[in-house]
């Protein structure tokens, strides 16, 4: 039930007439049938209510504020004193027209204008009946329209539900006014004294904390019978929850009481402590205060801490609340706000501890070395944030390490594989339980230092979750432009990240987000040749493994050849976290032998590795020989280094076919069309019969069938194999190729050369054709990688034909 008040016109809803007021807002039979009686005029003036709907019967005060409506009620004033009155379809328009309108409303007598003191017009008004607007046959100076009268479907007097629904409607509201402190006392009084059940029905929905569209519905329902129903049901929702909303302010209240005893028990508590000699809170406060004198904090930093320290000190002590402000505060005090460790851009220093720990790798570790310079010349982190990016196990982790070592910083490292939760990189507010700063402000408290060298381990490897995407979080943390005021969720304050280094690393780039590889500047961490892991396993791998086994190096001695050898036949890999367990195994194998004091070969042999490790299981493809149309030698590019495949081609009787096997991707399949179209294109030229093509199948095969296969550079492989397999002529001699292949019979640029030139050199390859684009590229590969190779430089498909077949004819060569 509504409070008693008279309220602004603009933000209409329905009152009841105070209790010192003239008009009693209580209707008779007899008046009910009088209005009853009154005929309707044709036409009315027509009031808009914003926010309430009147009823018949109900008499109601309002404040007119517009303009329209202070006209239209001192004209109506001096005239008939007869109104209709709608309700607004929606109560912020301001100057309502006919489509703003319900079109069912109460005509409304005029009972009182009175001027107020503040200038505004308060009218009372009474309804009378319901009415239909018709059509809308004037907007100004107000709306008028012609009207008809809705009538009303009664039950009959003597019907039994409808008085009892009546008898119900009436306890209801009686109960509502007594459990509710805001209705006076005196409504219970004018509910008893309402005779007519209509009026009844009409008080009370008016009365009701309804919406506009629930009471106009009420007010269009013209079977009373069904109006005192859904009234009912209203009162039915009204009166649940007045009784839950004066239970939970009972238990409110015996809560606080509870509260205060409490209070004052602690408080005593806290005397005897004191007593004892314990911490008491004031001296907790005071503590912190002291911590907060020595750090180096600007203004705004220091009154919010001062503020939030005062907060903690009004709090009692034993409050869930008090915890979570102590751990804040502690937070506070503990970063490391403008501590900076002093740079070190010895770069001379810097190149011999990336020697020092990486072995190979020159491009990155220049690339390193040029980032170092430009910081040391700018004297400022405002630089694109670096990510390696690479295969697994070739060293991009402890390259952040050995930067952090060189610039004499802080090393943090911060592991984002599987991360879905966008709180773990800004934080929860510390309004929730358990609340706590994201990882980044956590790992800067860890740190002690505002500059440290942050590595963001895995950071292709971000996931999506229901709490956020975390990708997105780290778009702030590595913006050079935005990380110096860095919002942390816990710390309610901007963080300055500007003058960290942060070093993220990567396997795919393609899981990355593109608005975060667009923050990083992306450095290729190529894998290791098999020359370098030999390298490798020799300066780093066999000797740690040796002092993490409790030996020294005279306890065991593998040279280069068997360092080889275990390298090309028990790893595939770019990087060298396998070949480093193989080694391992060997390791363990000779401390066995000295614990059980047996004799074993310190020296280790071919023999004693397969004795250890097993029989070779990844040697790889040798070159085969040349006596069979159709084979021919292709490099390619595996995520562990360069490796040789071949590509098989064979004839058959049939209607000119093409098949093509061996797990191949779409672009791979794409090559070896267009390498057919281009050969039946120019049959003339390489003295081919056009005939041939429509009598055979051809089939296509790549051995490994197991092995997913895809990309271009296969494309002059194929070609090679077709027309050594059309013209039953030898391919050259420990020759391999790659290049990408186009109709109009262009031979384009492939990537991986170093990786694929080495996989050549492994597999005793002489000749390699390539794109002449592919020129640079070779140049900038170290001579020794390239000694007893021969580089044919191509740009027409024609010019790989006239090197690689010759003029030879194969062993038992079909007759086409």
């Amino acid at each position: 039930m509504a409070k008693t008040k008279i309220t602004n016109f603009d933000s209409l809803s329905l009152q009841e007439i105070d209790q010192d007021a003239d008009l009693i807002p209580l209707m008779t039979p007899e008046d009910e049938e009088e209005i009853n009686k009154e005929n309707l005029p044709e036409s009315l003036p027509i009031l808009p209510l914003r926010n309430t709907v009147l009823f018949p019967g109900v008499v109601i005060p309002i404040t007119a504020g517009r303009d329209a409506s202070i006209k239209l009620i001192n004209q109506a004033n001096n005239d008939s004193k007869i109104i209709g009155v709608v309700s607004q379809k929606d109560e912020e328009v301001e100057n309502p027209t006919a489509k703003d309108i319900n079109r069912v409303g109460v005509v409304a007598r005029i009972l009182r204008v009175l001027k107020m003191p503040d200038g505004n017009t308060t009218v009372i008004i009474q309804g009378k009946k319901r009415f239909k607007i018709e059509e809308v046959v004037s907007e100004d100076p107000y709306l008028t329209a012609t009207i008809t009268e809705v009538p009303e479907a009664r039950p009959a007097t003597d019907n039994e539900e409808f008085s009892a629904i009546i008898d119900s409607i009436k306890e209801l509201a009686l109960q509502i006014i007594k459990g509710s402190p805001n209705i006076p006392s005196e409504a219970s009084f004018a509910i008893k004294n309402i005779e007519s059940a209509s009026f009844l029905i009409n008080f009370v929905s008016s009365n009701m904390n309804l919406s506009v569209e629930d009471k106009q519905k009420l007010l269009e329902t013209n079977d009373l019978r069904e109006r005192a129903l859904a009234t009912l049901r209203f009162m039915n929702v009204e009166f649940q929850k007045l009784e839950l909303k004066n239970d939970i302010q009972s238990r409110v209240q015996s809560d606080m009481s509870q509260q205060q005893r409490e209070y004052f028990l602690h408080q005593q508590m806290k005397t005897i402590q004191e007593e004892l000699g314990g911490v008491s809170h004031e001296d907790e406060i005071e503590e912190m205060r002291q911590r907060a004198r020595k750090k180096k904090w600007q203004e705004p930093i220091q009154k919010h801490f001062e503020k939030e320290l005062s907060k903690m000190q009004r709090m009692n002590p034993q409050v869930a609340e008090y915890s979570i402000q102590r751990n804040y505060l502690d937070l506070f005090l503990d970063l490391p706000w403008n501590e900076f460790s002093k740079d070190k851009f010895d770069l001379k220093r810097a190149r011999k501890i990336l020697d020092r720990d990486h072995y190979g790798l020159e491009d990155v570790k220049r690339r390193i070395i040029e980032y170092l310079a430009v910081l040391k010349l700018r004297n400022d982190m405002k630089s694109p944030i670096l990510c390696l990016y690479g295969p697994p196990g070739v060293g991009k982790t402890s390259l952040g390490k050995s930067v952090a070592e060189a610039l004499g910083r802080e090393y943090v490292r911060i592991s984002l594989g599987g991360l879905r939760d966008e709180a773990e990189i800004r934080g929860h507010r510390k309004t929730y339980i358990g609340a706590m700063p994201g990882r980044i402000i956590q790992s800067l408290k860890k740190a002690g230092t505002s500059n440290p060298v942050f590595v963001l381990d895995e950071i292709d490897k971000l996931s999506i979750g229901n709490a956020g995407d975390p990708s997105s979080a780290l778009l702030e943390v590595l913006d050079p432009e935005q990380n110096s005021e860095f919002h942390d969720n816990f710390l309610e304050m901007g963080f300055d990240l500007s003058k960290v280094m942060f070093i993220a690393t990567a396997n795919n780039l393609g899981t990355i987000q593109p608005a975060l590889r667009d923050r990083m500047e992306i450095i290729n961490v190529t894998g290791y040749t098999i020359e370098e892991k030999v390298e490798i396993a020799r300066q780093h791998l066999l000797p740690k493994q040796l002092k993490e086994h409790g030996m020294t190096k005279e306890n065991l001695k593998i040279a280069k050849p068997q360092l080889e050898k275990i390298v090309e036949g028990y790893t595939r890999e770019s990087g060298v976290r396998g070949l480093e367990k193989q080694i391992a195994k060997m390791v363990r194998h000779a401390a066995k032998n000295i614990a059980m004091e047996e004799d074993y070969n310190i020296k280790v042999s071919n023999e004693d590795i397969i004795e250890v490790l097993g029989s070779p299981k990844l040697e790889r493809d040798k070159y085969e020989n040349n006596e069979v149309a159709g084979v021919v030698t292709g490099l390619a590019w595996t995520q562990v280094g360069g490796d040789i495949l071949f590509i098989e081609s064979i004839l058959s009787k049939g209607k000119g076919n093409l098949n093509i096997t061996g797990n191949l991707g779409k672009v791979m399949k794409e090559s070896a069309t267009i390498a057919m179209e281009y050969i039946k294109a120019n049959a003339d030229e390489l003295g081919l019969d056009p005939g041939v093509f429509e009598k055979y199948n051809v089939h296509i095969h790549v051995p490994e069938g197991a092995t997913p296969k895809d990309g271009p550079s296969a494309g002059i492989t194929m070609l090679t194999s077709l027309v050594s397999l059309f013209t039953q002529r030898k391919v050259k001699k420990s020759i391999a190729m790659t290049g990408e292949i186009t109709l109009r019979g262009k031979v384009l640029p492939v990537g991986g050369l170093k990786e694929k030139i080495l996989a050549a050199k492994r597999a005793k390859i002489k000749e390699i054709i390539l794109c002449k684009e592919n020129e640079r590229d070779v140049k900038e590969i170290k001579e020794e990688y390239l000694k007893g190779l021969t580089f044919h430089f191509v740009n027409e498909m024609s010019e790989v034909i006239d090197i690689a077949i010759t003029g030879q004819k194969v062993k038992n060569a079909k007759k086409l």
